[in-house]
């Protein structure tokens, strides 16, 4: 799922996020004309608070204005991955195993390009799916957005 921009920045960023004791979730690049947003996900077993982010960013600025790897303006923020967490990689699909998540695809599969089903975990490269009986498999390079759907237990 990630792209190359997106590799190159990871490269950029992880060191910096390791090194402040924290798991870099994911990164988003969102464009949008001349304004584009960078989302960087952290994630601690401890949790994350507003602190932590605060101090990730202000850490990830000063790299960001040194290498400048994004063209133009843009905004940076840092979160939480947050209960509806985005899935970025592989293992991250493997570690979220039986939850029910929602898919986008880059492009469409038998008329559609928005899956939601039980995560049944990864084989290979792919991604499986359980949903209304049947199991999808999705190769992760096709996937364009996946989150967790919370679950709140009445």
């Amino acid at each position: 799922m990630a792209s190359n921009k997106n590799a190159a920045l990871e490269a950029l960023i992880e060191p910096v996020v390791t090194a402040m004791g924290f798991e870099l979730w994911g990164i988003e690049h969102l464009s949008q004309g001349k304004h584009s947003r960078l989302v960087i996900y952290i994630d601690s077993p401890e949790g994350i608070t507003v602190d932590h982010c605060a101090d990730v960013s202000r850490q990830v600025s000063g790299i960001l204005d040194v290498e400048d790897p994004i063209p133009g303006q843009y905004q940076l923020e840092v979160s939480s991955p947050g209960m509806d967490r985005p899935l970025f990689t592989l293992a991250q699909f493997e570690r979220y195993k039986g939850n029910t998540v929602s898919l986008r695809l880059s492009a469409p599969f038998e008329g559609r390009r928005k899956f939601k089903g039980l995560l049944a975990g990864i084989d290979g490269d792919e991604v499986l799916l359980h949903l209304d009986g049947e199991e999808y498999c999705f190769p992760i390079d096709s996937i364009d957005q996946a989150r967790v759907v919370p679950q709140f237990d009445a």
